[in-house]
């Protein structure tokens, strides 16, 4: 069954949304963003979070300290590196605790799906760009795919049907599940409703 992430929450209605519908994910974004949120906010969302969901902390070039130090107070229970980081940092992270890795991939063409294939995270995120961007890639890069993968990037519940055919280890949603750059209980539930739907 296709998992699902629902990313950049930041209110206490965003958690109870993600409760409410069970995404397998949510992410909490400390990199500069208009859904950043700090320490202290994520770990009171996280508090309200259904122990059945896992929190994501997405960085963009954080030191691994500070990175280690939210996965071993239990603020996040994976991270995601969304910036530059190299196999260098997912080393030195892994060295210093068994936080799973997602190590994000901005998609220009095959070639940038290609080189990623050797990365030692756990799991591989295809996006648009840097990120955020709220724009598709071509999914038809990403070929026969054989490790597990997050597909970002401008997915919503127009195109949802047409991601789940590429068969991502999750979908990874943001702007796809907002209205007016807030989460939209209404289109999280449409869109769990649909993936949920389609795996029976």
């Amino acid at each position: 069954m296709t998992k699902v992430k629902l990313c950049g929450l930041r209110r206490i209605e965003d958690i109870l949304a993600a409760n409410r519908y069970e995404p397998d994910f949510v992410g909490f974004v400390f990199a500069k963003s208009k859904r950043q949120v700090t320490r202290e906010e994520a770990a009171a969302l996280k508090q309200l979070l259904s122990p059945k969901i896992l929190a994501v902390g997405v960085f963009v070039n954080a030191p691994v300290r500070e990175m280690v130090s939210l996965y071993e107070a239990g603020v996040i229970d994976v991270i995601q590196l969304h910036g530059g980081e190299g196999e260098e940092v997912v080393e030195e992270i892994q060295a210093r605790c068994n936080a799973p890795i997602i190590q994000a991939v901005s998609v220009g063409g095959k070639e940038d799906v290609e080189k990623a294939l050797s990365s030692k995270a756990d799991y591989l995120l295809f996006d648009s760009g840097s990120g955020g961007t709220g724009q598709t890639f071509d999914w038809t890069c990403l070929g026969e795919m054989k490790r597990p993968f997050f597909l970002a990037g401008g997915i919503r519940q127009e195109n949802l049907e047409e991601a789940l055919q590429h068969h991502p280890f999750a979908i990874d949603v943001s702007s796809g599940v907002e209205t007016d750059s807030w989460k939209d209980e209404e289109k999280i539930k449409e869109l769990m409703e649909t993936v949920r739907r389609r795996e029976q």
